[in-house]
């Protein structure tokens, strides 16, 4: 029963780890690109897998070696998510400005580009976060398979999670009221400053 329970929890534990708030603002920025929800839905898909596939890789490295972990010892990754949204943030204010994007009228042309972008900051916030997952999942459950088990599991609640979220911060880039050149700006330019900050907080905390 006390390795049955935690797995039961994994699939809702995931799904509310998506909405953390360094990934939302991350996902957020990267669809503010769309004007189509099932774009933004598959990128929120692509950060989950993202996730997920560095959570398993290292999830394997420590469970299967039995090495031991610390808390502390994956600050410097979360100070890396901060640098990783404040350049997220940056580069889609670089963009905005230098070249006036209005409206991503061209959203196929680039949905490999957005698809591998997404991926790649799933990538970096699993191996951030995966330190006190693994610690977590080490203190509760005893075998290895269970483990592993759970976190998959974790890993596709995290999926579900964040193609709601993604498709929920789509949906002002779908509307009408977002082919207004003013109002898409204003949506974009706040969303990537609230990513700048973010991130600028994140690594104040961990790397001061």
């Amino acid at each position: 029963m006390q390795t049955v329970f935690p797995l039961f929890l994994a699939l809702s534990v995931g799904f509310a780890h998506a909405f953390e708030a360094d990934h939302l603002v991350a996902v957020s920025t990267i669809v503010t690109r769309r004007n189509n929800i099932w774009l933004a839905l598959k990128d929120g898909v692509f950060w989950g897998l993202g996730h997920t596939s560095t959570i398993l890789l290292i999830g394997s490295i420590f469970m299967l070696g039995k090495f031991a972990l610390r808390a502390g010892d994956f600050r410097y990754l979360e100070a890396g998510v901060g640098v990783m949204l404040v350049t997220l943030g940056g580069l889609r204010l670089y963009k905005l400005t230098v070249f006036r994007e209005v409206a991503d009228a061209h959203s196929r042309v680039h949905e490999g580009h957005a698809h591998r972008l997404a991926y790649g900051v799933g990538l970096i916030h699993g191996l951030a976060g995966s330190g006190a997952l693994i610690l977590s999942v080490l203190t509760q459950i005893k075998s290895t398979g269970a483990g592993m088990i759970y976190l998959g599991l974790f890993g596709i609640g995290s999926i579900a999670g964040m193609m709601v979220a993604a498709s929920a911060f789509s949906v002002p880039f779908s509307v009408r009221m977002a082919t207004n050149p003013l109002v898409r700006t204003t949506l974009v330019v706040v969303s990537s400053v609230i990513c700048i900050g973010l991130g600028a907080t994140v690594i104040y905390e961990n790397a001061m």
